[in-house]
C-alpha cells in the first residue's frame, strides 16, 4: 500500500534522500488509503482555473450591482467566491508544504509557511496604505466626505495613530480587505495543522469539525476595531481550510467511489436547485410567500461570518458536480480563451490587491461621471482587462526569470498554490 509521499514527492527519485522520505512514509501517512500519485512539478490547472474566477468574482461583486453581477454564483446560491478561494487554499497549501515537510523537515517546512506569513502580512500591509491614500484622496479632492464612510476609513480620519496600530494587528480593515487577514491567520496555523494531517490526516479533521462547532456552540469570535469582529471567523472558516488539505493528502482519493455516485450527484443537484429557489425569494417578492414559514425560520439568518453550514454544503455540492464533469485532462483547459482566467489564479496575490484598486476606481467612476448600465458594464470588463493583462505581464516575468542561470524553489502563492 502506497502512502502520503507519493502523492506529494511524485515518482521516486534514485537517491537516499528518497529512500529516507520512503522508509519514514508509512509512519506518516498512519496507515491511510493510498492517495493518488501526483507527479513532482506537474500543475493542477483547475485549481488556476477556478482561483482566477474566484478573483474575477470578487472584484465584479465588489463593485455597485451591475449587469455582470447576476453572473456571479452569490446571487443563485449561498455561498459565494470566498468558499472557492479558502478551499483551495487549503488545497494547494497542503501540496506545496507538505511536500516540503516530507523531504527537509518539520523545521524547514515551518520557517517557509512563516516566511510566506510574511510576505503576505507586507502585502496586506502595502495593500492598506495605498488603499487608503486612494480614499482619502478622492474623498478630499471631490469634496466628498462619503467615501471615506462608505468604505470604512472615518476611525483613521479621527484617530489615524491609533488605528493604524489597530491595523497592523489585523482589527481595523477597510471594506474589502478582509480576505488577506483571514488567510494570514489560517496559514499561521498551518505547520502544526499539516504536521498532524500527515500523520493522522482524519484525526486533524475531526479536531477541525469540533472546533467549528464549538465556535457555533460558545460563540468564539475575534473582535474588530472600533467595534464588531471580523467579517470572516478564522475560527469557522479553518474548516474549509482543513477540509482543503485533507482532500489534498489523500482525502479527495478516498472520496472518489462516494464523487462517482450517482446518489451523490442527484443530492447535490437537488440540494442546488433547493438554494436557487431561495435565493429567488430574495429578488422576487412574489414568490416569498412560496417558502414554508418553518423552513424560513430554521434557515435564517444564512451566517457568512461563522461559514454557515448551508453555505459550507453548497460548496459541497458545486465542488461535487464540478469534480464530476470537470476532469483535470480536459482539453478545454489548454485552451487560449480560458489562459487569461488560468494566468489570473497563478498569480492571486498580485492580481487580488489590484482589484481591491480597481473595484474603488470603478466605484468612483460610476459615482462621479456616469452610472448607467453601459458605464457599469464597461468598467466591470475594463477591470477584468486590466487584471488579465497584469497577470500576462507577471507570467512572462517569471518565465524571464526561470530561463536565468537561477531558479526558485517552489513556493506557495497567495492562495497556497505553488509555483
Amino acid at each position: 500500500m502506497s502512502t502520503v509521499v507519493d502523492h506529494i514527492t511524485g515518482p521516486p527519485r534514485p537517491d537516499a534522500s528518497q529512500d529516507r522520505a520512503a522508509a519514514a512514509a508509512p509512519a506518516l501517512a498512519g496507515g491511510a488509503p493510498r492517495p493518488m500519485p501526483v507527479a513532482a512539478g506537474e500543475r493542477e490547472l483547475r485549481l488556476d482555473l477556478f482561483r482566477g474566477l474566484a478573483l474575477w468574482l470578487i472584484f465584479i461583486d465588489h463593485l455597485p450591482p451591475n449587469i455582470l453581477t447576476w453572473f456571479t454564483i452569490r446571487n443563485y446560491g449561498f455561498s459565494d467566491a470566498t468558499e472557492i478561494f479558502i478551499f483551495i487554499s487549503g488545497y494547494t497549501a497542503a501540496f506545496v508544504y507538505g511536500r516540503a515537510m516530507l523531504e527537509q523537515g518539520v523545521l524547514v517546512a515551518s520557517a517557509r509557511i512563516l516566511k510566506r506569513v510574511w510576505q503576505i502580512y507586507v502585502a496586506h500591509v502595502f495593500l492598506f496604505t495605498i488603499f487608503l491614500a486612494e480614499i482619502s484622496y478622492v474623498a478630499t479632492s471631490f469634496e466628498n466626505p462619503l467615501y471615506s464612510e462608505e468604505m470604512g476609513i472615518l476611525d483613521f480620519l479621527k484617530q489615524p495613530d491609533v488605528t493604524i496600530v489597530q491595523a497592523l494587528l489585523l482589527k481595523f480593515r477597510p471594506v474589502n480587505m478582509d480576505v488577506l487577514p483571514l488567510y494570514i491567520v489560517l496559514m499561521l496555523f498551518l505547520p502544526p495543522i499539516l504536521w498532524l494531517m500527515l500523520r493522522r490526516a482524519d484525526l486533524t479533521l475531526a479536531l477541525s469539525v469540533a472546533l467549528y462547532a464549538i465556535t457555533w456552540e460558545f460563540d468564539l469570535y475575534l473582535s474588530a476595531y472600533p467595534n464588531g469582529v471580523w467579517a470572516f471567523n478564522p475560527y469557522a472558516w479553518q474548516l474549509l481550510f482543513v477540509f482543503g488539505a485533507w482532500c489534498a493528502l489523500g482525502g479527495a482519493k478516498r472520496m472518489q467511489h462516494l464523487l462517482k455516485s450517482p446518489i451523490t450527484m442527484w443530492i447535490s443537484v437537488a440540494y442546488l436547485l433547493a438554494a436557487f429557489w431561495v435565493t429567488l425569494t430574495w429578488y422576487i417578492p412574489q414568490f416569498h410567500h412560496l417558502l414554508p414559514k418553518l423552513i424560513e425560520q430554521w434557515m435564517y439568518p444564512i451566517n457568512k461570518t461563522d461559514l454557515d453550514v448551508l453555505r459550507f454544503a453548497h460548496f459541497l455540492a458545486l465542488a461535487a458536480i464540478t469534480v464530476r464533469f470537470l476532469h483535470k485532462d480536459w482539453p478545454g483547459l489548454k485552451s487560449r480563451w480560458l489562459r487569461p482566467m488560468i494566468m489570473c489564479g497563478q498569480h492571486s496575490l498580485e492580481i487580488f490587491c489590484l482589484g481591491v484598486f480597481l473595484a474603488f476606481a470603478g466605484h468612483f467612476v460610476l459615482a462621479e461621471v456616469a452610472g448607467g448600465a453601459g458605464m457599469h458594464f464597461a468598467i466591470s470588463i475594463s477591470g477584468i482587462l486590466i487584471m488579465c493583462g497584469a497577470a500576462w505581464l507577471l507570467s512572462w516575468y517569471k518565465r524571464m526569470e526561470k530561463s536565468g542561470p537561477r531558479t526558485k524553489s517552489a513556493d506557495a502563492d497567495f492562495a497556497g498554490g505553488g509555483s
